[in-house]
């Protein structure tokens, strides 16, 4: 596990700027390799598979309690074996530290 998955989100309501491109790099090398940055390093992202619908369910749940709880909400894509998950901070138009924290508390389920 990463020091960044005992981390809290900080309300993020602008006015700060997103990360750098060096800056989410450093951070994404504490995510497990399945997470991947956008070109425009605006979003981050993680495709998983599943064995069935409940599974997913049962992960869809998890992350959105995880969501909940740090008041930083990913849009996810669902279906029967698959979830695609996307994390960026709308707010300031790209990368906080908050996506990354969020990723790697997910990447402890």
């Amino acid at each position: 596990m990463t020091d960044l998955a005992s981390k809290k989100c900080v309300p993020c309501e602008g006015g700060v700027p997103p990360l750098t491109p060096t800056q989410a790099k450093v951070l994404a090398e504490k995510l497990d390799s399945g997470w991947s940055i956008a070109k425009d390093f605006k979003s981050l992202h993680r495709a998983l598979k599943f064995n069935d619908f409940y599974r997913t369910m049962s992960f869809v749940n998890a992350v959105a309690h995880i969501a909940n709880t740090e008041d930083h909400h990913p849009d996810m894509a669902i279906g029967y074996n698959y979830c695609r998950i996307t994390y960026t901070t709308h707010s300031i138009g790209g990368l906080s530290a908050n996506d990354f924290i969020c990723a790697a508390k997910i990447d402890r389920l």
